[in-house]
């Protein structure tokens, strides 16, 4: 069947007409699941990241979620396995606390080792924040698993025990050694300061009367 062109020409536009509604409709509706979920992520990670500067109200919180967590694990009376498994993360990020970030037996000496060196400041692999961020993140994630009866195995807890014992002795015993074979600590206690060296004295200063 023939159209005329003024036919074709309203059906044109009508069909664009449609698709321009569609496609506002489109940007007009609510973002996926997905969308909502990054959104929260982003503003939880927003006031995390206000925290930074609040070191001592941090670990605070920290070890107030771990005395819950072993408040609640006095009163079960169980889930042996997820404070074991806890105990062995809480390990490894202690050790990437503690390792510095480059370490100088594979990519050579990025520490000084003798007094008259430049002073360099000690570089940690895994930061202070980003440390205490796990730590607090595995603590909440142990407490809700506790509230589920199906991670509660049946285990002997006292191997566990000698054996965790065992292992915090064996890791931080190898870790003093490769802190005294390349004379670093990973602490800010003990480095070198220029307390005298950097007060001013004012010329013709006179002393205090005795």
């Amino acid at each position: 069947e023939l159209r005329s062109p003024s036919t074709l020409s309203r059906t044109f536009w009508c069909s664009c007409g449609r698709t321009r509604e569609l496609r506002s409709g489109m940007e007009n509706d609510e973002p996926p699941l997905e969308g909502k979920l990054e959104k929260i992520a982003c503003t939880a990670q927003h006031y995390i990241d206000k925290t930074t500067i609040w070191v001592k109200s941090r670990w605070a919180t920290f070890v107030l979620l771990l005395a819950l967590y072993a408040l609640r694990i006095y009163i079960r009376r169980g889930f042996f396995i997820i404070t074991y498994g806890l105990g062995i993360y809480q390990l490894n990020l202690l050790i990437g606390f503690l390792s510095p970030a480059v370490d100088p037996e594979s990519d050579g000496p990025v520490l000084p080792t003798a007094d008259r060196e430049e002073y360099r400041p000690f570089s940690r692999k895994l930061p202070e924040f980003k440390f205490w961020f796990g730590a607090s993140r595995a603590v909440l994630i142990a407490i809700c698993m506790t509230f589920f009866d199906l991670f509660d195995l049946p285990v002997f807890w006292p191997i566990l025990l000698v054996y965790f014992i065992l292992l915090v002795v064996l890791t931080m015993k190898d870790r003093i050694k490769h802190m005294m074979k390349h004379n670093y600590v990973p602490f800010s206690l003990g480095k070198q300061t220029y307390g005298d060296l950097t007060k001013v004295k004012v010329p013709g200063e006179k002393k205090d009367a005795k």
